[in-house]
């Protein structure tokens, strides 16, 4: 398995360490630097020295980041996996990587350099290899790879992209920095509990190889199996396998046995062993959190919604019900419970609704991806006032598009692309200019002090109540943008519920109390707070509900 970080001490020559700084430092030069040589020339301790003693840029004085990935014993998901979560985003596929990493609002700001090791004793150096080389076209982004001549790494590398070679064969005598060791036992890959304990990285060859093995494509890239006669059928262990696959980047991150188990348990499909959710749900009894329930792609009883693109949750008529939108623009309504289908939201917006905001008396604002509002009536009379506001919204949205929709009684909150945010209520219109760059999500709270949270590509959420001036200190910072957020008052206080590009999920508390977090592995899309003080994650393929424990 990959191995531990080299020593920073370089034993070789000063021609080769300037031979990397110079290739480093040149605009002009290939993004792709390959280091190699023979057992024993000191490849991995050159990358070692590298990391720990380059150069500072001479514009910016800062020390350009410099990430340490060793590929021994990697397969191509994993390694992205590790990739996507050193640099701050989230990746499902190899395919997932590069696309992330080349959208202007995820990819990690400035220059970075990825030092990668040990690709020749990779499990699977040829996949690796294509992932390199299509890194090495993402802008901002240069590559050193270590690979031992002689192996067909070097010559793979060499002929899918132009590349800086620095051939340390015939330098002084030295050591690699850390060997690749031999790759510990195999956990049993059907014992929930052996494989929340074991290397995750070892776990995750394993389920990928095993399919490779079994003649079904291991990457989430390629084809399911059909399960037809005459193919070979993956071994998905009861049903663990899938669920690693679908949360494998939160699974891969350093944590403790319990909460992986958490992450585990969220990611069951309804398919899998019933003898699994126990055996987890005990394991995960460590964690702050309880599961309530998950639905998942495939599931039939009760079915998967559709992937998520909108969450909402409000009291009210709609009390108990969580409105889900998807990709197509169709708002489904689930019963909070057991996430039970309830029925749609009868509307006629064109296109993607990329927010909505029930409000109290049962109408459901949307915003649709031109920044457009729309109303759609509840079952109850609206006051004539409110369909005033409703309307003076509407007809300001379409001469400035929003960007972010909340809604209370008397009042609607809306974001724009400049960072600022604006609350439109009867006695009259309060904005604050509270981010800087596009307001992604906001959320208005009804309380004895109604208030407003916003969050932003600048990585912030913020409390503001109109008519005041805004909080000075952020309630969340993070270095990536906010993708969704929602609040509201439960019995216990208002809590509001943030997701980030990184695929992180908080649970704070703004009058006190600690911060929960979760990461369910995929993009995340949507969350939601019910006024129970359940949270909703939503992905591409999952929509999971958490209770805080002692709630």
């Amino acid at each position: 398995m990959p191995s531990a970080p080299p020593s920073p001490v370089w034993d070789g020559t000063e021609a080769e360490a300037t031979a990397l700084l110079g290739w480093l430092t040149d605009p002009d030069a290939p993004r792709l630097c390959l280091v190699t040589g023979a057992p024993g020339s000191g490849k991995t301790a050159l990358l070692g020295w590298l990391a720990a003693h380059g150069q500072r840029s001479a514009r910016s004085r800062r020390r350009t980041p410099r990430v340490f990935v060793p590929l021994a014993g990697q397969t191509a998901v994993g390694a992205a996996w590790t990739i996507a979560d050193r640099l701050g985003v989230v990746a499902r596929s190899p395919g997932d990587l590069v696309h992330a990493l080349a959208t202007s609002e995820t990819r990690p700001t400035g220059r970075v350099v990825l030092l990668l090791t040990d690709l020749h004793a990779a499990a699977e150096p040829a996949a690796l290899t294509r992932l390199i080389a299509e890194l090495a076209g993402v802008g901002r982004i240069r590559l050193v790879v270590e690979a031992r001549s002689g192996t067909p790494a070097p010559a793979l590398l060499r002929s899918e992209r132009r590349v800086t070679v620095v051939d340390l064969d015939g330098a002084s005598e030295s050591t690699d920095g850390a060997s690749v060791e031999p790759a510990p036992p195999l956990p049993d890959l059907s014992d929930p509990l052996a494989v929340c304990a074991a290397d995750p990285l070892l776990v995750t060859t394993a389920y990928v190889t095993g399919a490779a093995l079994a003649g079904v494509p291991g990457t989430l890239d390629g084809p399911e199996p059909s399960g037809r006669p005459g193919e070979a059928v993956v071994d998905e262990h009861g049903g663990l396998r899938t669920a690693w696959m679908r949360s494998g980047q939160s699974l891969c991150r350093e944590q403790s046995s319990s909460e992986r188990a958490l992450v585990l348990l969220a990611a069951l499909g309804d398919s899998a062993d019933p003898r699994l959710r126990p055996a987890l749900a005990a394991l995960a009894e460590a964690t702050p959190w309880r599961l309530r329930w998950a639905r998942h792609r495939g599931d039939l009883n009760p079915p998967w919604p559709g992937p998520v693109t909108v969450l909402g949750a409000a009291g009210g008529p709609l009390a108990s019900v969580v409105l889900v939108g998807d990709p197509t623009g169709t708002v489904r309504l689930l019963h909070e419970a057991d996430a039970r289908p309830a029925g749609r939201l009868a509307h006629s917006v064109a296109g993607r609704v990329t927010a909505l905001a029930p409000a109290p008396d049962g109408t459901v604002l949307l915003l649709d991806d031109r920044g457009r509002l729309h109303s759609v009536r509840g079952t109850e009379p609206r006051a004539p006032y409110l369909e005033r506001l409703t309307a003076a919204v509407s007809a300001t949205l379409a001469r400035h598009p929003g960007t972010a929709l909340s809604a209370i009684a008397g009042s609607v909150v809306v974001g724009d692309r400049l960072g600022s945010v604006h609350a439109f209520g009867l006695t009259g219109l309060y904005q604050s200019a509270s981010h800087s760059g596009r307001v992604t999500a906001v959320a208005a709270v009804e309380s004895e002090t109604p208030f407003v949270c916003s969050g932003g590509v600048d990585g912030t959420v913020r409390l503001w109540t109109p008519g005041r001036e805004p909080s000075p200190e952020p309630l969340a910072e993070r270095p990536s943008p906010v993708v969704s957020l929602h609040a509201t008052e439960t019995p216990r206080g208002p809590l509001v519920a943030a997701a980030w590009a990184d695929g992180l999920v908080e649970l704070h508390r703004p009058e006190g109390g600690p911060t929960l977090s979760f990461r369910p592995g995929p993009p995340v899309r949507a969350v939601a707070v019910t006024g129970s003080g359940s949270l909703l994650v939503g992905t591409d393929e999952s929509l999971v509900c958490l209770v805080p424990r002692g709630k």
